[in-house]
């Protein structure tokens, strides 16, 4: 049995349903039991009014404790389980940068090398389609940034261009600053790498994510596609005033946000990141490091483009589809997700082989993740206001 397989099957081993009774350590020294977890995940979903959550803590880079809470569907009653799939929206990104990684060590990329020269034609020769409209790279004609666009700067948000094409006056790829000098989260930037991937590869990205992801870690069901087995099975999500939203079926795979997945499959990946499964000492220390300092006041909308030191006690900063913030007890990577009523948030800290995970079908989340945080595992570091979550410490009076 190799290395990873007897990591896997430890995870898969530690997997639980239910709450345990061991105590669960925290990250300045303390513990919370299971069931003071339980009942206080309760009150606080009750104060949020959130339709569904699961919360999975991990202590020595395993589960220690996982449930699920709520409802899947509320019109039906349908509970809310460790294996009901759900959008994982940017978890995604986190995803896909262990992909990556796995074919830096491989030696089929390199993380500085410009993407350019890895294809037989320009960037802005490549085309998508209606559904794929992610490929499309023709409004890079004309733009000599794009030639310096590397893979680390994909991965660490630093290419310059802005979130999404959408979001821009006239729909076009358009370059913010001078690619690696400035953090701007960008799914554009992650999708233009999995292009380029696919493309030098000859495989897709789905193909990819099953051959480096999916399979190694024991993730049969998730997807970066919606599946038919998905069926009946799914999570629906919920805005603020819990009306439903539609369930978007019709998404070609994107490595920035179409990520189909399940809490139990979410907590096999996160398991295998926190104890290096897979990925050299060189890559996963890299993954974990900061590649640049965010100065910004908050991540997205008004205000990105402004200057704080806000947040210099944790130096604020991105490594490799990870945000990064400094605490005495080493790193903390976290990475977020929004999309369709599902509001997810997971944090590690690979030094401690501590972290939690939390994922919900209810946009009311984010009104009760900083309290989450703190009941759990005690961190009171994550930038809630960088992050636009709202302060929950008062929740837990």
């Amino acid at each position: 049995m190799t290395i990873l397989s007897r990591v896997l099957a430890t995870i898969a081993f530690c997997l639980i349903s239910q709450v345990q009774a061991a105590p669960i350590k925290r990250l300045d020294g303390s513990s919370i039991s299971s069931q003071q977890l339980t009942d206080g995940v309760s009150k606080l979903m009750a104060i949020g009014q959130v339709t569904g959550l699961s919360v999975t803590v991990f202590n020595d880079a395993k589960p220690v404790y996982s449930r699920a809470f709520g409802y899947a569907d509320v019109q039906t009653k349908t509970p809310l389980t460790l294996d009901t799939e759900i959008y994982g929206a940017s978890i995604s990104k986190a995803v896909f940068a262990t992909l990556v990684m796995k074919l830096v060590d491989k030696g089929v990329i390199d993380l500085d090398t410009p993407l350019y020269q890895y294809l037989d034609q320009p960037l802005w020769r490549i085309k998508g389609d209606k559904r794929a409209w992610h490929r499309d790279l023709s409004s890079l004609k004309g733009q000599p940034e794009a030639k310096l666009i590397t893979a680390r700067m994909c991965l660490s948000h630093t290419t310059g261009l802005g979130n999404w094409r959408w979001f821009e006056p006239d729909h076009k790829l358009h370059f913010h600053s001078q690619p690696g000098s400035h953090y701007r989260y960008s799914g554009e930037g992650m999708t233009l790498l999995q292009t380029v991937l696919e493309e030098k590869t000859g495989k897709t990205l789905e193909e990819l994510a099953q051959e480096y992801v999916f399979t190694p870690f024991g993730m049969a069901t998730s997807s970066y596609q919606w599946q038919p087995r998905f069926e009946g099975h799914y999570a629906i999500g919920y805005n603020g005033e819990g009306r439903p939203y539609p369930k978007d079926k019709d998404n070609a795979p994107r490595s920035a946000s179409s990520l189909e997945t399940t809490p139990n499959e979410l907590t096999r990946f996160a398991s295998a990141v926190l104890q290096g499964a897979g990925l050299t000492p060189a890559s996963y220390h890299a993954m974990f490091s900061p590649q640049i300092r965010i100065r910004a006041p908050t991540q997205f909308g008004p205000g990105i483009d402004e200057v704080t030191d806000a947040y210099d006690d944790i130096a604020l900063s991105y490594g490799l589809g990870w945000g990064l913030i400094k605490t005495p007890f080493g790193w903390g990577a976290f990475k977020e997700g929004r999309g369709d009523g599902c509001v997810h948030y997971l944090i590690v800290f690979p030094k401690q082989k501590l972290g939690v995970m939390l994922l919900s079908n209810s946009e009311n989340a984010e009104k009760i993740f900083d309290a989450l945080l703190r009941l759990s595992i005690a961190d009171s570091y994550t930038p809630v206001a960088w992050e636009r979550y709202a302060d929950g410490s008062h929740l837990l009076d």
